[in-house]
C-alpha cells in the first residue's frame, strides 16, 4: 500500500533553502578573491533573509515562525528524546530544528551586516560614506594628528573585517550541526528529509 503524502515545506520555503545553499556556498568561496561578486552575492543573502522573515509570518502553515518557534525547554527535551532513540516525530521542524533555525537566521543577519560595515569602510556599498565605525572610543586615548587617525582606520577596517570571517566560520559551524540534525532525525524517523525540502512532501504517519 503506497503511503500517503501532504505538502509540507511550500514553494516559497524550498526555493529560499536552496537558493540560500547556492549563495552561501558561493559566498564562502569568493570572500578573499572575487570581492564584487562576494558582495552582490551577499546582497542576494539580504533579499533572501528579508523574504524569510515576512514568510513566516504570512507563508503556510509550517513554513510560520509560529509553527516552530518554541521555548528552550522543549527543544531540550527533545534533544533528550533523541539521545534515548524514540524522539516524537513532527510534520513540520521539530523544536530543536526550530532552535537552529532561528539561530541560522540571526547567525546570517549578523553575518550579513557586519559584511556590510566591513565593506563600508572600504568605500562600498549602501552604507559607504556613512560613520559605522563602532570601536573608535578604544583609541580614545591617540592623538588626534592625521598619522594617528589613519592608523586608528585601517584598525577599524580590520575589526570589521575580522568580525565578519569570525561570523562566516561560525555559520559553518551551524550548518554542520544543521546537517547533523538533518541526518539524525531522518534516521530515527526513517523519512528522507532531503528529499522532502526537495519535493516538499512527507509521509503521513
Amino acid at each position: 500500500m503506497e503511503k500517503q503524502q501532504v505538502v509540507v515545506w511550500d514553494l516559497g520555503v524550498r526555493v529560499f533553502h536552496w537558493s540560500l545553499v547556492a549563495l552561501f556556498t558561493f559566498s564562502y568561496l569568493t570572500g578573499d578573491e572575487l570581492e564584487e561578486l562576494h558582495a552582490y552575492s551577499g546582497y542576494a543573502i539580504i533579499g533572501l533573509l528579508v523574504f524569510r522573515f515576512i514568510w513566516g509570518f504570512v507563508g503556510s502553515e509550517h513554513a510560520r515562525f509560529a509553527d516552530f518557534v518554541r521555548g528552550p525547554r522543549e527543544a531540550i527535551a527533545y534533544l533528550k528524546a533523541m539521545r534515548e532513540g524514540h524522539p516524537r516525530r513532527y510534520l513540520g521542524h521539530n523544536p530543536a530544528g526550530g532552535a537552529m533555525i532561528v539561530m541560522l537566521l540571526v547567525g546570517l543577519s549578523l553575518l550579513t551586516f557586519t559584511g556590510l560595515m566591513a565593506y563600508a569602510e572600504e568605500g562600498h556599498g549602501p552604507l559607504a560614506g556613512a560613520d559605522v565605525s563602532l570601536v573608535s572610543t578604544a583609541y580614545a586615548d591617540h592623538d588626534d594628528d592625521d598619522e594617528e587617525d589613519e592608523d586608528k582606520g585601517e584598525k577599524e577596517d580590520g575589526f570589521w573585517e575580522e568580525v565578519h570571517e569570525f561570523m562566516g566560520n561560525f555559520m559553518l559551524v551551524l550548518i554542520f550541526l544543521h546537517v547533523a540534525g538533518v541526518v539524525v532525525s531522518s534516521r530515527l524517523h526513517d523519512e528522507h528529509l532531503v528529499k522532502a525540502m526537495i519535493t516538499g512532501k512527507k509521509d503521513v504517519v
